[in-house]
């Protein structure tokens, strides 16, 4: 199957796609990594040891994010203006990706970062549900301290894991062009870094490859900026 290469542009620019060769994708034995950034991202947040998500603060803005970025990769969605304009492209396969561009085509254009900030939490849940759907997780009620209601996520597959997060650290090698990175994978390690996801990228390696993820933040698109406001906008609400 021939896939579309997405090249994302801010500031009004429309969304130019370019044909490319079938992406590769990581297979164990009968099961395929999820096509989807928020997936994705959601198993790279699975802290193995602790059997939790890292940053359960910031990773529904993550997700809506990735969402995003799923969607106008697909040519779903174009940047207008600063905002979110729905296209005539029929709507994704991914579950939670097409319940996002469902709540986009009823409400219009909005900015960026309103989409964000809105249900995050729902957004975390629809992942994480189709995951396990997937069996690539495994979600166990327990209670901590035997009085707070929690769960337990186990990564089914640490291989698969272990490779997606690979993918996204081989886009900060400065041996590559920029240019010519995989777009999924920088949006990965972009988002991940913008929200302080250290599950994913480490303080150290935000430090270090600064310059390189701001290169890359370019190539992701109008998502980055905004997520990055409302991660600031929600740590000072909750300081």
């Amino acid at each position: 199957m021939t896939r579309r290469n997405e090249t994302l542009a801010g500031g009004g620019q429309t969304l130019r796609r370019t044909p490319r060769p079938a992406r590769k994708v990581v297979a164990l034995g009968n099961l395929q990594t999820p096509e989807s950034l928020a997936a994705r991202m959601f198993l790279l947040c699975c802290d193995p040891e602790r059997g939790r998500l890292g940053a359960r603060s910031k990773i529904g803005k993550a997700l809506r994010a990735a969402t995003l970025v799923d969607l106008q990769l697909a040519g779903n969605v174009v940047d207008e203006g600063g905002r979110v304009r729905v296209t005539a492209v029929p709507a994704p396969r991914d579950v939670v990706s097409a319940g996002v561009l469902e709540e986009l085509r009823a409400v219009g254009p909005r900015r960026w970062r309103h989409w964000i900030d809105r249900r995050g939490g729902v957004t975390v849940r629809r992942v994480r549900d189709e995951l396990e759907r997937a069996r690539l997780i495994k979600v166990e009620p327990h209670r901590i301290l035997g009085i707070i209601p929690a769960d337990r996520i186990t990564v089914r597959h640490p291989l698969m894991r272990r490779q997606l997060l690979q993918a996204a650290h081989d886009t900060l090698r400065a041996s590559r062009l920029v240019s010519r990175v995989d777009l999924r994978d920088a949006s990965i390690v972009v988002l991940a870094s913008t929200a302080d996801l250290r599950t994913i990228v480490s303080k150290e390696q935000r430090i270090r490859h600064k310059d390189r993820l701001a290169q890359l933040a370019v190539r992701v698109g109008p998502v980055v900026p905004a997520l990055k406001k409302a991660i600031q906008q929600g740590q000072s609400a909750g300081g």
